[in-house]
């Protein structure tokens, strides 16, 4: 009996750790999905600028 309960034990922290992961994996992603989101509106704006400390601004570079 003993055994057998201990077997239930693992098998129930099994299931809440795969879930759990689970969990972070759709989480991860979600917050993937929404930074690919967030880029591509830049994109689609066209060519965005960066400021520097001098207060000019200049063009990025292209890849």
């Amino acid at each position: 009996m003993y055994e057998l309960e201990l077997q239930k034990i693992r098998e129930a922290e099994l299931i809440r750790r795969a879930d759990r992961e689970r969990l972070v994996r759709a989480a991860r992603l979600a917050r993937r999905d929404a930074r690919r989101a967030a880029r591509g509106s830049v994109r689609q704006e066209g060519e965005r600028t960066v400021s520097t400390d001098r207060g000019r601004e200049h063009f990025t570079h292209a890849a």
